[in-house]
């Protein structure tokens, strides 16, 4: 005779498999729908104790698995000059939050499946040595992604930018969360992953396309200016080329389809000048910094300037106004780049300087503002015609219609 006990076991384990699998398709379910959302926070509902655990815990899980893949996850630029026991300590505190608000949250029954993940992500990073895992001598010339970038990158802006835009705002009624983000989000981070991708190509083809055009006697004259000259002569030199680079992209049809994916955003704000084709990041950069190598500029003002346009670049996109006076007329602010992005028809083509608001002046392409309009009505391309999400953006400007 059979054992009924034993002949049932089949079906009790598969009930079982079954009942874990619905589990894991809601809670991703869940966090997905989480992640797709948009719009207002409110304190009090512990949606932000959630957003903070998610993604503090994703973030950990990742910075521990660029401590086990230095080499080929991290930055040599950046790797030399951050201290490996400072990130373990800022990792460990990282870490101690997003489980503390992730358990928080699971006990009182906030969004339980979300938070889940988030505590998921916690208990992975700690599994795989969190904040102690050995580095040791690896090789420092391997192909590598910038996930150290990014996620310092996203920390440091974002804690940064948004105090800035809450502080500050040009629309006081816009949201951190606002329509797109995760799109924007996506830009954000594959623009860094490609960071040594970029910067090989980038580097390849201006030593190679320009290195005929050198004068070392040259360069070492325009080294021996003083810092503060050289440096606002390099800005300059760097914004002739992105001002005329720019002013191609909006004139030239076939170039104008790699940028209108940078038009497409339909809100400004810090994240929103992230939104980039590839293509046209590298053509660019080589375009940029191609008369900075001719000329020379001493190492110090080079790595000056980078850091200068990293952080203008920021925030001209940011929802951000200050009363900048006369200022105004000299360099680029966010109300002045605010302009170059609006659809409104008295800005379309206009404002394409990067650092210094004069050029636009001199070559008369600066916006006049209306004086019963002083802010743009509306984003993004004229006639709306961008697709939403990474990847059709990026396949866009092969299949794009022409400029509207």
């Amino acid at each position: 005779m059979s054992n009924p006990s034993v002949s049932r076991t089949p079906y009790v384990l598969r009930d079982a498999v079954d009942a874990h699998v619905e589990v894991a398709r809601a809670t991703v379910d869940d966090t997905a729908r989480f992640l797709a959302g948009s719009g207002a926070l409110k304190f009090g509902q512990g949606t932000i104790a959630t957003i903070v655990a998610l993604a503090l815990g994703v973030l950990c899980l990742l910075g521990v698995l660029a401590f086990h893949f230095p080499e080929y996850l991290t930055t040599p630029e950046l790797r030399h000059q951050y201290s490996v026991d400072v990130l373990r300590q800022l990792l460990l505190i990282a870490l101690l939050v997003a489980g503390g608000l992730a358990l928080a949250n699971l006990v009182l029954g906030i969004r339980r499946n979300v938070n889940l993940v988030a505590f998921a992500g916690v208990i992975a990073a700690v599994a795989l040595g969190g904040s102690r895992v050995p580095v040791g001598d690896f090789p420092d010339h391997t192909p590598y992604i910038g996930l150290d970038w990014f996620i310092l990158d996203l920390l440091g802006s974002t804690l940064v930018f948004v105090a800035i835009e809450k502080l500050f705002p040009l629309y006081k009624e816009q949201t951190v969360f606002r329509p797109e983000w995760q799109t924007d989000l996506k830009h954000f981070a594959v623009n860094h992953f490609l960071v040594g991708l970029v910067l090989l190509t980038v580097n390849f083809t201006i030593h190679h396309g320009f290195a005929w055009l050198v004068s070392h006697d040259f360069q070492l004259a325009v080294q021996r200016i003083w810092f503060v000259p050289q440096l606002l002569l390099c800005i300059l030199v760097a914004d002739l080329a992105q001002y005329w680079t720019h002013r191609a992209y909006h004139e030239i049809p076939f170039l104008w389809k790699f940028h209108a994916v940078h038009h497409s955003a339909k809100t400004m704000d810090w994240l929103a000048g992230s939104r980039q084709h590839v293509a046209e990041i590298v053509f660019t950069r080589v375009c940029v910094l191609a008369p900075l190598f001719v000329l020379g500029f001493s190492e110090a003002v080079i790595n000056t300037y980078i850091i200068v346009v990293g952080f203008q670049a920021v925030l001209n996109h940011a929802n951000v106004h200050l009363p900048w006076g006369p200022l105004k007329y000299l360099i680029v602010t966010p109300d002045f780049h605010h302009w170059h992005h609006s659809s409104d028809d008295e800005a379309i083509d206009r404002n394409y300087a990067a650092h210094y608001s004069f050029l636009d002046h001199l070559f008369g392409t600066a916006v006049k503002v209306p004086a019963h309009k002083p802010l743009p009505a509306r984003y993004g391309v004229v006639g709306d015609y961008m697709p939403d999400g990474w990847r059709a953006q990026q396949a866009f400007p092969f299949r794009a219609t022409p400029k509207g």
